[in-house]
């Protein structure tokens, strides 16, 4: 059996890590030959937060960098929404973009709005208990559990449910993009050489108090859940990687709680 625990991110679903409980010799292989030692030391962070016991050394024959990617060969969204965000947003900018996976869950996305927009009921998941757009664009503006749906809902008030759909018929085949736009979770066994977080993962409820707010100088604790996510958000790059939406992590470091 061969696997990898603290990339177990579908326990939301009902999956289960059977390697846990498996009889057998544990052998590991800590050593990475995707990515250089920087990057290995990324991953440890988040290994440290998701309470795995596996850290990772990198190859130093592998140059693998964090810092600012301005044309990135993949960007990593937390959520359907933030790929959508993505997407719309690089098309505007003039990129061929490509969604791993397919155009299929932000079609049925953009159909649902459409739907309500027009005053129908919709039985897609994330949209099924909302009977009008008025009380989505209530929940998502007001409620604080809604935030992660406020970015769509703004999307589909700017641009239209129609253009949405138009811009999901113009995706461009993974393998001819210029960028790739992917969930964290179907990018989970990819790689590209540069790679970009994006801005949808939730900042820790540390980093989003005032900077003066005793909050700070509190000690890291996650989901680990979230944390795996992370983990394997960092770990698809191989030569540069934007942490972008998980750069709060730096922030909790430079207050002097480190999490390597």
């Amino acid at each position: 059996m061969v696997g990898d625990s603290a990339q177990a991110i579908y326990h939301w679903r009902g999956a289960k890590d059977v390697m846990t409980g498996f009889d057998g010799t544990q052998l590991t292989l800590s050593k990475s030959f995707r990515f250089g030692p920087q990057l290995a030391a990324e991953a440890n962070r988040w290994l440290h937060l998701a309470d795995a016991p596996i850290r990772l050394t990198g190859a130093e024959t592998v140059p693998t960098e964090l810092g600012f990617v301005a044309q990135p060969d993949a960007v990593l969204c937390r959520t359907n929404v933030g790929a959508m965000t993505q997407v719309m947003a690089l098309m505007d900018a003039g990129h061929r973009v490509g969604l791993v996976g397919g155009g299929g869950s932000l079609r049925a996305l953009a159909e649902a709005a459409r739907d309500l927009k027009e005053g129908r009921r919709t039985y897609h998941p994330e949209l099924v208990l909302f009977p009008t757009w008025g009380e989505l664009q209530d929940y998502a503006a007001h409620d604080p559990a809604g935030r992660d749906l406020q970015p769509f809902v703004e999307l589909v008030d700017t641009h239209g449910a129609d253009a949405i759909l138009a811009a999901v018929a113009r995706l461009a085949p993974d393998a001819h993009a210029q960028v790739s736009v992917s969930t964290v979770h179907k990018a989970k066994g990819r790689e590209w050489g540069s790679v970009k977080v994006a801005d949808d993962f939730t900042p820790h409820q540390n980093m989003s108090a005032p900077p003066d707010h005793p909050a700070h100088l509190e000690p890291v604790t996650i989901d680990d859940a979230e944390a795996r996510l992370a983990y394997v958000a960092v770990t698809r790059t191989r030569h540069r990687l934007d942490l972008g939406g998980l750069s709060w992590i730096d922030q909790q470091d430079d207050r002097g709680q480190n999490a390597s």
